[in-house]
């Protein structure tokens, strides 16, 4: 909407002070396009109060009311995730680790002639140390600690 046309549309409803109604009385006057364009929008105006407004029943609101007393109301959603599960988890990665350091030891080198303490660790962990082995491990732990984190802030909103 341009200003001309809201300029109009307040000097129709009557809320312009002295002065901006005069300004507005004049361009009308003055400038054949504003005096149709104001013609136009009293025509419009005049519509409007025309139109009857269609009220509601008498219970309306009543049975408004009643159709939402009769919805449940909605119940808090619990997650709750089973012990099982986690202590699952927990024992894949137990099995793991322990599976882990039994291959090193199997791979291992662990002589002691003579009680020379003369032990060979040569792992070439160049070889089994990738850095992709490195991120999934460290992903899989982001995942366990982002885990672990939400169930110690789930028990803190739970205690408030």
């Amino acid at each position: 909407m341009n200003t001309i046309e809201q300029q109009l549309w307040d000097y129709i409803d009557g809320n312009l002070d002295e002065t901006s109604k005069k300004a507005i009385e004049e361009k009308i006057a003055s400038d054949a396009e504003i005096k149709s364009q104001y013609d136009d929008l009293l025509k419009f105006n005049s519509s409007f109060e025309g139109i009857d407004l269609d009220e509601p029943s008498m219970s309306f609101t009543r049975n408004v009311m009643e159709s939402v007393a009769l919805v449940p109301a909605p119940v808090a959603m619990k997650t709750k995730v089973d012990k099982k599960i986690i202590y699952g988890i927990g024992g894949f990665f137990v099995i793991s680790l322990a599976a882990l350091f039994g291959y090193v030891l199997y791979n291992s080198n662990l002589s002691m002639p003579d009680f020379d303490m003369n032990v060979d660790f040569d792992f070439k962990l160049d070889q089994y140390i990738t850095p992709t082995a490195v991120y999934s491990f460290l992903f899989a732990d982001l995942v366990i600690g982002l885990i672990f984190l939400d169930q110690f802030l789930r028990k803190k909103v739970a205690e408030k």
